[in-house]
């Protein structure tokens, strides 16, 4: 019995979201396989192999793995998938992505977003917006597993040697090509790895007054902007810094939540952050359930005073 996790990387280095992979994947049992498939991705395949846990890396290189479409990548795992009894993607836009066509190019049911491993063939995940946790056995005999990062402390990055194996990749599917990217430019820590997130919502009132208002705070605290769905939708922050259920998954050292009401949905996506602080005017405000530290005021008059205390 093996696992193999699919690496999320940038051909030059492996993405955080990959090493809480395998810390899901060793959880599992047997030798842990990491796949990395890209273009002139030696580097990502080296850093692959350094992860503690990590038995042997498989390395398939081409010019049609360069952007990771799901097409491609989801034929080479199907290749490989005959010497594993587990497949594990990260729950990220890229694992949710492929791991579907996997699962169905393989006849078997998908286990979405674990957060828990109870046997090889046993896994807990949220439902209901992490209200309720099911508890899924699957009889599959190849288990294809998103992985919900949170819910798994990261494998070390380094300590491992593990041997880097190089194989022929297959051709191209054909089936979609990659035609251009226009990437967010952003000087802040990435979202889901941030150690410090500072969220605003809707009732900040303004794409302006977002800015004005809780940028500061983020420049002191040196964290990653977020925001709930409400004030995304509003156009008041970009879409990749909408947390939440329909967002992104954080779990953050410290989380920040300015003017957010705490409706369920976004409850579902930071509700596992170790610290919590909420500011609101709304006692009654469901953010105030699960916050840590809760301040009732006005956010325009507790935001700028914090700022100035720190």
């Amino acid at each position: 019995m093996s696992a193999l996790v699919i690496a999320e990387h940038d051909n030059a280095g492996i993405k955080p979201a990959t090493l809480n992979t395998v810390t899901a994947a060793v959880q599992c049992g047997g030798d842990v396989h990491v796949l990395v498939a890209g273009l002139n991705a030696a580097a990502a395949a080296q850093a692959a192999a350094q992860i503690a846990g990590v038995a042997k890396v498989i390395h398939a290189d081409a010019v049609h793995f360069e952007h990771g479409l799901a097409e491609n990548i989801a034929a080479q795992v199907v290749a490989l998938a005959g010497g594993y009894s587990h497949i594990l993607f990260p729950a990220t836009a890229s694992g949710k992505n492929i791991a579907p066509r996997v699962a169905a190019m393989l006849d078997v049911g998908q286990i979405s977003d674990i957060t828990k491993v109870d046997a090889a063939d046993t896994f807990e995940r949220p439902i209901y917006a992490g209200n309720a946790m099911a508890i899924v056995q699957s009889m599959d005999a190849i288990k294809v597993v998103t992985v919900r990062t949170t819910g798994f402390d990261a494998a070390a990055a380094s300590g491992g040697s593990a041997a880097v194996d190089v194989v022929t990749g297959v051709a191209d599917s054909g089936k979609s090509a990659f035609l251009g990217s226009q990437i967010a430019k952003n000087d802040r820590p990435e979202l889901t790895a941030a150690k410090i997130i500072v969220s605003g919502g809707r009732a900040l009132g303004s794409a302006e007054k977002f800015n004005e208002v809780m940028t500061p705070l983020a420049d002191k605290l040196g964290a990653a902007m977020g925001a709930s769905r409400a004030a995304v939708d509003a156009g008041y922050a970009p879409n990749d810094w909408q947390v939440g259920q329909t967002g992104k998954i954080v779990a953050p050292q410290l989380y920040v939540a300015a003017g957010i009401s705490g409706a369920i949905q976004h409850l579902a996506g930071m509700k596992d952050s170790k610290v919590i602080v909420a500011i609101n005017k709304d006692p009654e405000a469901p953010i105030f359930s699960v916050a840590d530290y809760g301040l009732e005021a006005d956010l325009f008059t507790a935001v700028p005073e914090l700022v100035a205390a720190l």
